[in-house]
């Protein structure tokens, strides 16, 4: 399963779109969201993250 971004805990500090290996991550409104489709579960966006915002859905 993909991870899923907690937009209530992402500060929007953007570390998890510079780390994402497969640019799966976008900035919207000042919050981070990944896209499903393209997420490949690597986990990348979890080890940076400084609020643990990303999440195994």
């Amino acid at each position: 399963m993909a991870y899923k971004i907690d937009a209530d805990a992402c500060i929007g500090c953007a570390a998890c779109v510079d780390e994402c290996p497969v640019n799966a991550i976008s900035d919207k409104d000042g919050k981070c969201e990944i896209n499903p489709d393209e997420c490949i579960e690597c986990g990348a966006c979890a080890d940076v993250c400084p609020v643990d915002a990303p999440k195994e859905a």
